[in-house]
């Protein structure tokens, strides 16, 4: 989740998304943005609702053409007229852009490539102003290989967070120490991995990394420079 100018932004919908929200206190979504449409990214989509309700407002969703696609055919029933009944989430499809502005941020969507799969990535940057400086922080789940015009997307970042599955390479996830490879050619001042498998123990592989490079963890709250 990305928080700016007192809104909140959410990354995919996840199964979990209502037990982390009652977790950690999440009472708002204002947009979401999807990177794939894989089972562990957009299943409690549905879950939507209660903020539909908290909020009282339509919620904007966001992804690429293929995205939008799956969301109407696996959630045909949001889409149906229907009389009586329990409650729909209430959301609005738009055709993510390259580059686009939301909620005092410019935001860059780009591919990386996850086994045979183009996913989405996001790139968020906040400008300075008179009272913060600039930030900048990108998030890249799902991948085992980023191309040339997306490594261009990454560089110069104050947080990234990114995929790293277990130890070895994986076929559709980057393994840790090639996580690690490209994060040390990125250069980011702060790098979460997410996307983690329980072959990590927490503690032990955090003691492995360098400082700037930890596991990340439910619940974890990043402040930038200027928050």
């Amino acid at each position: 989740m990305v928080r700016n100018a007192g809104k909140s932004l959410l990354i995919d919908t996840t199964p979990e998304l209502r037990l982390q929200a009652l977790a950690f206190g999440v009472n708002r979504v204002d947009a979401v943005l999807y990177t794939h449409t894989h089972a562990d990214h957009i299943f409690g989509l549905d879950d939507l609702r209660r903020f539909n309700d908290l909020m009282d407002t339509e919620i904007p969703v966001y992804g690429d053409a293929a995205t939008l696609a799956d969301i109407r055919r696996i959630y045909s029933y949001i889409f149906t007229h229907t009389q009586t009944g329990g409650g729909k989430p209430r959301i609005t499809l738009h055709e993510v852009e390259r580059s686009f502005e939301m909620f005092g941020l410019k935001i860059t969507s780009f591919y990386v490539i996850h086994g045979k799969l183009p996913v989405l990535s996001y790139r968020f940057d906040r400008p300075e102003t008179n009272s913060t400086p600039a930030v900048s922080a990108a998030y890249v789940t799902d991948v085992n290989y980023i191309p040339p015009e997306s490594m261009a997307q990454l560089h110069n970042l104050d947080l990234l967070i990114l995929d790293a599955v277990r130890y070895e390479p994986h076929s559709t996830h980057y393994g840790l120490y090639e996580a690690v490879s490209i994060i040390e050619e990125l250069k980011p001042k702060q790098a979460l991995l997410t996307h983690l498998s329980h072959q990590f123990e927490h503690d032990t592989v955090n003691a492995e990394l360098p400082p700037h490079i930890q596991l990340a963890y439910d619940g974890q709250v990043i402040r930038l420079a200027g928050d």
